[in-house]
């Protein structure tokens, strides 16, 4: 009996206790999935799908070598990967406070005293060397070491999930911005293809007006369509200059020659992406997960405080070897040891304490905050993806009907303009509706890719359980 106790006492001595709050993942904010009204008629499977990453969801092969660029040369990635590290190195010092602290020291010292000090009539010189290994602990009975240790670690796997991200924000910003660069070239390419058609419709204005069949006011607005078309293939050409710097910047780096050439919209740059998802999914999104880290490093922060009112006890120990020669600081006899246990206990403070339990619990509060808005974000974010999904597809359709319609009817306008039985005016308003109803099916179609990469976003980059 008494050596099972003297067992469980040393358990106690090195172990320790923990006042930290049992934690307790905040019941989530939002509803348990989301509304059949907000994706489309498919079946719902709430099984979690294996996700694709982002190789296999961006099929372009030239998108993916942009993506794996920036990924190896970005520079807000690289600092987001430096804290990491740092916080880590952190988390290293703070676990090392645990363990006993173990050093070897040795010195010496030559010392004159004055005849009057020693109280003869001579001065006198006395020698000292010592050589010592120390030990140094500090028992974490009360689980503040501990405490300030796993809030450390917390602290760590927080900047681990901001780095992933920062990740995914530069894959989706990536992907976006080589869809607008799509979108913009192909805008340059219509506003070329108007502008020749415009340039057609007034070398042709302008022969009926030599001859007399055209007005002046038919001249001068075939003059006034081909310079507003030269205005726009300036401003694209800007655009597309734009877009193409700031890939360079995304990418940290210019645009690889590999990659350099002109995309084209149209080709089927993303794979499909599965609907009716549970809501727990959002919990592997990066900045919801760095939300919860922290919170749970305030509750750990809480113990660390609570343990702050218990005693602090703290062992040290020294032992060596010491003589006034140093030709004898290894002799027999020259050995010594030291044994210094100190304990501490609060009693007066003035309230610090407590104040800073108060703080620490407040920051839990403010913690708890955090994570259920984190968790609405990106409830809201997925939502308005899925929304989105369908209503492009519909939109897209729509004006791909409007842009067949509107060529059938320039290309009858023009007949019968050539053929003196409609005006110029009729003719221009058919070249102007086709050159809009080509510029918004590429503006629907920019809306409707970013739109699915902007859900891959919202979902963490995926839509599998990759919580752990």
């Amino acid at each position: 009996m008494k050596h099972t106790l003297s067992a469980s006492l040393l358990m106690l001595v090195l172990t320790g206790c923990s006042l930290m709050p049992d934690y307790e993942r905040p019941v989530s904010p939002v509803a348990s999935s989301w509304s059949q009204s907000e994706a489309d008629d498919a079946a719902i499977d709430n099984a979690m799908i294996p996700t694709p990453s982002w190789h296999s969801f961006f099929r372009e092969p030239q998108l993916r070598d942009l993506i794996a660029v920036a990924l190896e040369n970005n520079r807000d990635l690289r600092v987001a990967a430096l804290n990491a590290q740092a916080t880590r190195a952190l988390y290293r010092v703070q676990r090392a406070e645990r363990l006993p602290s173990v050093s070897t020291d040795a010195g010496g010292s030559r010392t004159r005293t004055p005849y009057d000090f020693n109280g003869t009539t001579q001065s006198g010189i006395t020698s000292q060397y010592s050589a010592t290994v120390g030990v140094a602990w500090e028992l974490d009975l009360f689980g503040r070491v501990g405490s300030l240790q796993q809030q450390a670690l917390e602290e760590y796997l927080a900047t681990e999930a901001a780095q992933q991200s920062v990740k995914i924000s530069l894959i989706a910003s990536v992907a976006n911005t080589y869809l607008l660069w799509q979108a913009d070239t192909a805008l340059l390419q219509a506003t070329r293809d108007t502008l020749d058609t415009f340039e057609d419709s007034l070398r042709l204005t302008q022969r009926s007006f030599d001859v007399g069949i055209a007005s002046s006011l038919e001249l001068t607005q075939a003059r006034t369509a081909v310079e507003t078309a030269r205005g726009s293939l300036a401003a694209y050409t800007r655009r597309v200059g734009e877009d193409r710097n700031a890939l360079d910047l995304l990418l940290g780096q210019r645009v690889p020659v590999s990659t350099a050439k002109q995309p084209q919209q149209g080709t089927s740059v993303l794979a499909a992406l599965p609907i009716g998802l549970s809501s727990d999914i959002l919990l592997q999104r990066p900045d919801i997960l760095q939300a919860e880290y922290q919170l749970r490093g305030a509750s750990a922060n809480i113990g660390a405080a609570r343990a702050a009112f218990f005693p602090s006890i703290s062992l040290t120990a020294n032992a060596g070897s010491a003589s006034s020669q140093l030709s004898g600081l290894f002799d027999s006899g020259s050995e010594y040891w030291n044994f210094s246990p100190s304990i501490s206990l609060p009693i007066f403070n003035a309230g610090r304490l407590q104040a800073n339990l108060d703080y620490a619990e407040l920051i839990r509060d403010v913690r708890i905050a955090e994570y259920d808005r984190a968790i609405q974000i990106g409830f809201s974010e997925v939502a308005d993806g899925l929304a989105a999904r369908q209503t492009y597809v519909d939109q897209v359709a729509a004006q791909q009907s409007l842009l067949d319609a509107s060529e059938d009817y320039f290309q009858i306008a023009e007949r019968r303009y050539r053929s003196g039985v409609d005006s110029y005016l009729t003719l221009l308003d058919a070249q102007r509706q086709l050159f809009s109803a080509r510029q918004q099916l590429i503006t629907d179609r920019l809306n409707q890719t970013t739109s699915e990469v902007d859900l891959f976003r919202a979902l963490g980059g995926g839509w599998s359980n990759q919580a752990e």
